[in-house]
């Protein structure tokens, strides 16, 4: 967690109204947290806006940048651009509480508000989950089409049309 405080917004000091903080975000940030990452190179600048009020603190933070991804379809490498924005309120309270995504409580003694979660998950949903190259050819996306699975659908009214033996069993069941 130790690392982790790089990323705390001191209030205290602050006058009500709005201050800018912004931190780069880079490889070493994303290892801060014990998770596999489904892109590499990260290169990304968060920007946080603190909203101080005499009870609350708002904090607008928006992430732009890029990141590398694998694309789905062909394996190759490319850069992904990263943009987002979240908005949190962070209110007072007796102890931590995060079970609300808009509304986060925390204890009245706090001195610091630690953005790195909120970074990290500002990130995380900019990536795609389905990862697909811009220089995906259509001729590739042809070939994916025609192998790719097909609605169970369309299995059935294939299975129904090419077996007539079906039929002759339905009749047998449906005279009963």
């Amino acid at each position: 967690m130790d690392k982790l405080r790089n990323y705390d917004v001191s209030f205290p000091g602050l006058k009500n109204g709005k201050h800018q903080f912004k931190f780069e975000i880079d490889k070493s940030f994303f290892q801060l947290f014990d998770t596999e990452q489904e892109f590499t190179n990260p290169k990304i600048t968060a920007d946080v806006l603190l909203d101080k009020h005499t009870t609350f603190l708002e904090f607008e933070i928006k992430t732009k940048g890029t990141v590398d991804l694998v694309c789905d379809i062909t394996n190759e490498d490319f850069q992904h651009a990263v943009e987002n924005q979240i908005n949190v309120l962070v209110k007072f309270g007796e102890e931590y509480d995060d079970s609300d995504e808009d509304v986060i409580t925390i204890p009245i003694g706090d001195h610091a508000f630690n953005t790195a979660q909120l970074i990290y998950e500002n990130v995380a949903l900019s990536i795609p989950m389905k990862k697909v190259s811009p220089n995906v050819s259509d001729e590739d996306l042809e070939i994916l089409e025609k192998f790719s699975p097909k609605d169970i659908e369309e299995v059935e009214e294939e299975e129904e049309k090419s077996d007539p033996r079906w039929e002759a069993l339905k009749k047998l069941r449906d005279k009963n």
